[in-house]
């Protein structure tokens, strides 16, 4: 199950779920006071029957002098709960039974653990349901993604075809013609079309079980060589490290590439990228244009150049959260942009 799909089931669920447990609770409250009435209506019920037979074991007797005592009545006082009642005959006294409040107690406790347990009880039934619910709410969503996967698949299947004749012919004209103008620009084109489907075949996979070790130097390196030779106004410095990573190299690989083929898109004529590692965070700045609305950089097709569709830096976001790695941006227009990928929790120790 992907990400998106976790979190829909999750947030389904628990919307359902403590929807539910609040009415739920509201109704098992109002429910248990009903309870607690009907319990204290029993002992007054009992203490009549008390006061025509006086045979009640639980229920203490007293004679009491008439005061402004209300008859008929259960008082709670302090220790006991207790009622008044005539005495035939009797002009002076009033009959009192009570009921100490310490056995009064002992039945509200086993009145408050059948409530709770009756409620614990429909709350597992509520959860399984609720569970249930989600899971049917989520399938649209899951067939949805599963289309636009297989139908991104296709797509990126027939592409290869047209992009293999394409970079075949202009391996023949270059041969051919040399280095020319046209000829580099159609070169940097399909290149670009490439990057693109690798962008998106690295957002249909997942990257989190694939792991192994390397160094970070030389996935630099080898990144560095490859795009500077198509930036050559730019100046490219990177400052050697030994760290060693594990993690998915492929992933990572295509978050380092993004973030450097921006810097290097997006920069001055004559500027600058710096590489370097610093309290075990990768850090690559430019002195390029800078990014004006930094919030919604990592949005998917936000873009603030006219190059470009907007999921590069959508993608990754979306591979750093896959393998850990928090990402920092800090940016000023004019100026350039620096990003930070905090390395901590890839690092082999």
């Amino acid at each position: 199950m992907k990400k998106v799909e976790k979190e829909s089931l999750l947030k389904s669920f628990l919307l359902f779920f403590f929807s539910q447990a609040l009415l739920i609770g509201a109704l098992f409250f109002l429910n248990y006071k009903k309870d607690i009435q009907t319990l204290d209506e029993k002992i007054f019920s009992q203490m009549r029957i008390c006061s025509f037979n006086l045979q009640c074991k639980e229920y203490g007797i007293a004679f009491v002098p008439k005061k402004k005592q209300e008859l008929y009545r259960l008082y709670r006082d302090n220790d006991l709960l207790s009622s008044y009642f005539t005495i035939p005959g009797s002009q002076k006294n009033y009959l009192k039974i009570y009921l100490p409040k310490q056995k009064y107690e002992q039945q509200l406790i086993s009145l408050r653990k059948q409530a709770i347990s009756a409620f614990l009880l429909v709350l597992f039934v509520t959860a399984l349901l609720s569970f249930a619910f989600a899971l049917y709410a989520l399938s649209p969503l899951r067939n949805a993604l599963r289309l636009t996967e297989e139908f991104i698949k296709d797509i990126l299947h027939d592409f290869n075809t047209p992009l293999s004749t394409l970079r075949l012919n202009i391996a023949i004209l270059e041969q051919k013609y040399g280095e020319v103008a046209n000829i580099k620009r159609a070169q940097n084109a399909v290149q670009t079309i490439l990057n693109l489907q690798a962008n998106l075949r690295s957002y249909l996979q997942a990257h989190t079980n694939q792991q192994e070790e390397f160094f970070l130097d030389t996935v630099v390196q080898e990144r560095v060589e490859l795009f500077a030779t198509s930036f050559s106004d730019i100046t490219v410095k990177v400052m050697k490290t030994d760290v060693l990573l594990l993690t998915n190299r492929d992933a990572f690989v295509r978050i380092f590439d993004n973030l450097l083929s921006n810097a290097l898109k997006y920069n001055k004529k004559g500027g600058s990228v710096t590489i370097y590692v610093e309290n075990e965070n990768l850090i690559i700045q430019d002195t390029g244009k800078g990014i004006k609305n930094q919030k919604r950089i990592f949005e998917r097709f936000y873009k603030e150049q006219e190059r470009g569709i907007g999921i590069g830096l959508h993608i990754v976001k979306k591979l750093c959260d896959e393998l850990g790695i928090a990402i920092v941006l800090k940016s000023k227009v004019g100026e350039g942009s620096r990003f930070a990928l905090n390395l901590h929790p890839i690092i082999k120790r």
